[in-house]
């Protein structure tokens, strides 16, 4: 059997231990569901799983478009053109003009 203090001290571990398991990305199921329980705890009585159910989902959308935009913008960077300039072909620019002539 479970005493009461054997349970808290298997739950403040698991969750000192996720901040190391976890890596830095925005979003989330459990990111958002821990949001969305604490918000629906405090909005009524019921609402927390709910709360939680949202928040899991909002943090996977969130999580989804962060790593879209990461992947895009890898391969707009892999596009670019080697000389980098936009749209060269690694020759030097022209020397600009001031509209005189030598």
């Amino acid at each position: 059997m479970f005493s009461r203090l054997t349970a808290l001290t298997l739950a403040t571990t698991a969750v000192l231990a996720l901040p190391v398991a976890a890596r830095a990305e925005p979003g989330g199921c459990v990111k958002g569901a821990v949001a969305g329980g604490v918000a629906g705890h405090f909005i009524g009585s019921g609402h927390g799983k709910g709360g939680a159910a949202a928040g899991c989902a909002a943090g996977m959308v969130r999580r989804h478009n962060a790593r879209k935009a990461e992947r895009e913008g890898a391969a707009a960077q892999n596009q670019q053109p080697e000389g980098g300039q936009p749209g060269g072909n690694g020759a030097p620019p022209p020397p600009p003009t001031n509209g005189s002539s030598e």
